[in-house]
Parts: C-alpha cells; sequence; structure tokens
C-alpha cells in the first residue's frame, strides 16, 4: 500500500505569485515538441520541415491543445453547469481541460497550418504525432501531482491512498495513463516513424494506441462525480475515446490497402 505525497501544487513560490506544477508540465510538452521534432528535421529528412515550420507549428498548436482542451472540458463534461456560469468559461487556472477537446484543436490549428504553407493535412499529422505523447504524458504525471483524476477503489496491493479524497486503497491511474499514453505510446510511435511510412500510416497508428490506452486505463479511473458512468458503464472518457480507436482502424485499413 502506498500515500500519495500530498504535493504542494504550486512549484515555485515568488512571494504573492507562483509557478504551478501543472504549468511547468505543460512547458515541459512544448520542449519535447520542439527538441525531438528538431532532431526529426535533421535525421529523417524524409518529412521536409525547417526550424521555421516547427516554431510556427508549436504556436498553432498550443493555441489548439489550451482553446481546444477548454472549450471540450465546457462542452464534454459540464455544460450544464457553464451555461449558468459563463463567466467561468474563461478560468483556466481554475482547472478544467479535456484531453479529446484540445486533440480536436489540434487538428483545427493543423489545418490552418497545412493551409499556411500548401502542405497535405495528413503528412503533417504524421510528423506530429511522435512529438506528442511525451506532453501527454506530462500531463498525467501533472494530475498526479496535484493529486487529482485519481482511480476507483481497489483490493491490489498496488493501490494508493489519496488523503485529500478519502482513507481508501486506489488505483493510482494517472501513472497508468502516465505509462501508456506517455512511455508506451511515444516508443511505439518514434521506433514505427523511424522508416519512411504511407501517408496516414502514423496518425493512424497514433489514433489506435491512444484510443485503446485511454480506454483500458479508465477502468482504473474514478468517472467524475458530476457524471458518473453513462450508457453500457462506459464513462465519457471512453465514450470519447472508441471514436478515435474506430477512425483509426479504418484508417490503417485504408493505408494497407494502398500500399
Amino acid at each position: 500500500m502506498f500515500v500519495h505525497p500530498q504535493f504542494d501544487p504550486i512549484a515555485v513560490h515568488l512571494g504573492s505569485f507562483g509557478i504551478h506544477w501543472y504549468g511547468l508540465m505543460y512547458l515541459i510538452g512544448f520542449l519535447a515538441f520542439i527538441g525531438l521534432g528538431k532532431w526529426q528535421i535533421s535525421h529523417r529528412p524524409w518529412h521536409a520541415w525547417s526550424i521555421p515550420m516547427l516554431d510556427d507549428a508549436l504556436f498553432f498548436g498550443a493555441l489548439g491543445v489550451i482553446l481546444g482542451g477548454r472549450l471540450g472540458y465546457v462542452l464534454f463534461y459540464q455544460f450544464g453547469y457553464f451555461v449558468h456560469h459563463p463567466s467561468e468559461i474563461l478560468a483556466v487556472w481554475q482547472g478544467g481541460m479535456s484531453f479529446h477537446g484540445g486533440f480536436l484543436g489540434v487538428l483545427v490549428a493543423m489545418g490552418l497550418f497545412a493551409r499556411k504553407y500548401q502542405l497535405q493535412w495528413l503528412s503533417i499529422m504524421d510528423f506530429v504525432a511522435p512529438l506528442v505523447p511525451i506532453g501527454l504524458g506530462a500531463g498525467r504525471m501533472g494530475n498526479f501531482i496535484n493529486g487529482e483524476l485519481w482511480g476507483r477503489v481497489t483490493n491490489s496491493q498496488y493501490g494508493m491512498v489519496f488523503p485529500r479524497v478519502d482513507d481508501l486503497l486506489r488505483h493510482p491511474s494517472q501513472l497508468y495513463e502516465f505509462t501508456l499514453e506517455g512511455i508506451a505510446l511515444f516508443l511505439i510511435l518514434w521506433i514505427y516513424s523511424a522508416k519512411p511510412r504511407e501517408t496516414g500510416a502514423i496518425s493512424a497508428l497514433f489514433l489506435i494506441g491512444y484510443g485503446s490506452f485511454r480506454f483500458i486505463a479508465e477502468y482504473t479511473r474514478e468517472p467524475d462525480s458530476y457524471l458518473g458512468l453513462l450508457s453500457m458503464g462506459f464513462s465519457m472518457g471512453q465514450w470519447l475515446s472508441l471514436p478515435m480507436l474506430l477512425v483509426g482502424i479504418a484508417m490503417w485499413v485504408r493505408v494497407q490497402q494502398k500500399r
């Protein structure tokens, strides 16, 4: 049995101002995007990207993540609440971001990026996909540090008590997602993208990998109290991950047929 360390959510105190761990996790994700992207440009020249393009893609992508993530949380998770409290929609500092919303935001942002550079949208997504999981893993570590998005009650010897929640033994689901969505997905995509692939293949693998890992991990994560489990006993995260998985499989089949 383990006990959550109950970290201070503020990593650095500067008088009345503080730098939050979760903000640092976003910074790690953006730095990983730039660092890994530069490595791809110099070692995988078939992508035909440049450093200025990478910087531009980060700007577009960051906007997509933040705006899409917040709007996704509002629409998918607490729409009724924000209908009555619209002034809080922009209060990102209070927490509340959705991966699936951020993902949709990135798709739109990369569409605008593709239009600017007159490039094929799927080829851009193939370049970007391996750069994303490290940021996803960092975000899950931020969830763990904050002691949020805890897991369901368990009898497992690897369970953890979250004192700020209750004294029950729970799955440290944030660490499961860190391992699956961050480390495992990164290794799969990074190794697979080491050789030139058919357009859309890497994107399809990202959709299949994330959709599968998130769907599985949700079985250990406590459903949101204001939603609970939905139809068929699935959580909102599972229902939002299913379309990703199905679209990814369809894309993969189509790419293999084209080969």
